[in-house]
């Protein structure tokens, strides 16, 4: 048994899968938006997967364009998730170096306004 989509479910199915994207993303506050996408970034990999088997399964041409757009969509969506979540994820880390834990040297540091004081 095969299953063949028309053209019509297919746009169908298309505008319907962005409407609802629009309206879940839409209504995710701003501050969750980054980790809501960089935790997404499998889909991403799902779309890429599903565009490369559209893209081998094309007949004509228009069905090779959309795939070879599925395609690089996708992989660019997951290239620039993976590079948010790295942007995100530097936002997290120290820029002062860490301090060493050697417990012999325990020199209280001078502070400016101690000196004016003596």
């Amino acid at each position: 048994m095969s299953l063949q989509i028309t053209t019509f479910a297919a746009i169908y199915i298309l505008v319907l899968a962005a409407f609802t994207g629009w309206v879940i993303i839409g209504r995710v506050p701003a501050i969750l938006h980054t980790p809501l996408m960089s935790g997404s970034n499998f889909v991403h990999g799902i779309v890429v997967v599903g565009g490369l088997y559209a893209l081998l399964g094309a007949h004509s041409l228009i069905e090779q364009v959309f795939g070879f757009v599925a395609v690089l969509l996708g992989a660019g969506n997951a290239a620039g998730g993976y590079a948010v979540t790295s942007r995100m994820l530097a936002m997290f880390k120290s820029s002062s170096p860490e301090p060493s834990h050697d417990h012999a040297h325990h020199a209280k540091p001078h502070h400016p306004r101690s000196a004016r004081a003596r």
